[in-house]
């Protein structure tokens, strides 16, 4: 009873707090500055919140809840870590984590593993794709309604520690048990690197993490050892992450004294200037570079480096609109703060930030949503640009800030072959369930194919493979609909030879398929053929 009246205690003082919290970050984080009166006056709410409040309360939790609200007040890029999510949210970027190197997902409530990584933890014990997860550490986890967090912290931890599997494989009627020793699992940031044809490479970035840099250096050279001349950079859905590694990459491209980007911040040394040093290994290759308008920060200063300086061609939507810089500060619980302390500039001199108020987050994460419903994804026209905030390239074409990059060619989205059936398909997740299903049951007869030509003329026809779906489609409660069959067939059929392909071979695997009917993709290929990637780039965006 008292944890329930202490509970109810805590909700005026959150909010009290939230609303004078910014004053108590200077006090108790920064060093810099003298103690305002705010800051004077909330120590003394402090003090007499633990010295004379009714009900005894712990004053660390009350803060704890308090600054994220705190934080919520600044930019919508500021946050707060807590100490529990620090060490997952730097893993995301650092380039490894300590686990058993599986990817899996929950099928039917159980973990069924997609994918092992080579001279991984788990494929050093004989641990295969396809196999189903039963008990960790002897505890029951099929059929128990546990979700994919609480998998990945039972499966994670210390290096050298080890974690006890119960595995039932299809050829096996009786449970298997596998030790595994938990080691250093990479965590690649570079999904896909192949040759499209004989002189044309692919390269799809997901983040920009601390290996991004190496991973894309190393697939360039092997790209390029295969007979690559040019390139396609797929940076759409990339979000960002270090800037250094987009800083890093632009410089393979650009000749000697090339402006890649500056930043400008309250403080002296939060500006820099970064230009490149000539040492690139691709500065005469072709370059044409995907985005879309989930491609945010990082890679907005590498697109925006390319347009700037005329070096690569842009290709696709309107970019998000990140340009703010935030620099982490790790925090004596080991708890941390992003705060923004700079914004950033691409060569021109725009800063292409988009609009956001202090504190009203959630009207700036409407704003992809207002794009869509105004058009712009499918309608260059409906896109609107500030004409004050008009800049020029190096070689004079225009290009605007405040708003995102806005590619040289703009592809609306696809909806070609989209019907109310594909979509009822995919959000019950059941084209992924029959690939993986298909993959599983034909696993040692695909397993034999060495590449994605191959695993392709493994498959049944597309008709046979089209009805096989339908089938089960209709077996778990979707029923077979034939005009909005035959609309979507296309879509279905190649989306469930990427997703089978990428089963049995790889993530790479399920772009090579997939790219084949990428409007996006193809449009970049074509811009290559007809010499548009060029350099210096000449191509001018519409804007209205």
């Amino acid at each position: 009873m008292k944890n329930s009246k202490n509970t109810i205690a805590w909700i005026p003082i959150v909010i009290a707090l939230s609303l004078i919290g910014g004053i108590w970050l200077g006090l108790h984080f920064s060093n810099k500055v003298s103690h305002t009166s705010g800051q004077r006056k909330l120590d003394n709410i402090l003090g007499l919140i633990e010295s004379d409040y009714v009900d005894e309360v712990d004053i660390d939790s009350i803060i704890e809840l308090t600054i994220p609200k705190l934080m919520a007040n600044l930019d919508p890029h500021s946050t707060y870590i807590p100490a529990s999510e620090l060490q997952a949210v730097n893993e995301d970027l650092d380039g490894s984590f300590s686990g058993i190197g599986v990817s899996f997902t929950m099928l039917t409530d159980t973990v069924t593993i997609n994918e092992v990584i080579p001279g991984g933890p788990s494929e050093k014990v004989g641990i295969m794709p396809g196999d189903r997860v039963i008990t960790i550490d002897d505890s029951l986890v099929a059929g128990q309604g546990i979700v994919n967090t609480d998998i990945v912290k039972m499966l994670r931890g210390e290096k050298g520690t080890t974690v006890n599997l119960g595995i039932k494989r299809n050829n096996s009627n009786n449970l298997l048990t596998f030790e595994v020793t938990r080691g250093d699992i990479p965590v690649n940031t570079v999904d896909a690197a192949y040759l499209i044809n004989p002189t044309t490479g692919y390269v799809k970035v997901n983040k920009f993490g601390r290996t991004t840099y190496s991973e894309f250096f190393t697939s360039l050279v092997k790209l390029k050892a295969a007979g690559a001349r040019n390139f396609i950079l797929d940076l759409r859905g990339n979000g960002g992450g270090f800037m250094e590694m987009a800083i890093m990459m632009a410089n393979e491209f650009l000749p000697a004294n090339s402006p890649i980007v500056y930043t400008r911040g309250r403080n002296d040394d939060d500006e820099s200037r970064v230009f490149s040093d000539g040492t690139g290994s691709f500065i005469d290759s072709e370059l044409v570079v995907l985005i879309d308008e989930y491609s945010a920060s990082a890679s907005e200063i590498f697109a925006g480096a390319m347009q700037d300086n005329d070096r690569a061609l842009i290709v696709g939507r309107r970019s998000f609109g990140k340009g703010l810089v935030q620099r982490q500060t790790t925090l004596p619980d080991s708890s941390a703060i992003r705060l923004t302390v700079s914004r950033y500039h691409t060569p021109s001199g725009r800063c292409i930030q988009k609009d956001y108020q202090l504190g009203k987050r959630g009207t700036y994460e409407q704003e992809i949503l207002d794009r869509y419903d105004h058009g712009e994804f499918y309608n260059s026209d409906s896109i609107k640009f500030n004409k004050d905030l008009q800049y020029t390239t190096a070689g004079g074409r225009t290009v605007y800030g405040g708003g995102g990059i806005m590619p040289d060619f703009f592809v609306p989205n696809d909806t070609a072959g989209i019907s109310s059936y594909y979509i009822n398909v995919l959000n019950a997740g059941l084209l992924q369930r029959f690939a993986f299903e298909y993959s599983d049951r034909y696993r040692e007869r695909l397993s034999a194919a060495k590449n994605v030509n191959e695993i392709l003329a493994l498959l049944p026809p597309d008709d046979e493979l089209l009805q096989l779906f339908v089938s089960y489609a209709a077996q778990n409660g979707i029923p077979a609909r034939w005009y909005y069959i035959n609309i979507s067939q296309g879509l279905i059929v190649n989306y469930l030879k990427a997703l089978i392909a990428s089963d049995i071979i790889g993530r790479q695997a399920y772009y090579e398929v997939a790219n084949t009917i990428d409007p996006a993709f193809n449009q970049a290929v074509t811009h290559l053929e007809q010499g548009d990637a060029a350099v210096p780039i000449t191509a001018q965006g519409k804007v209205n």
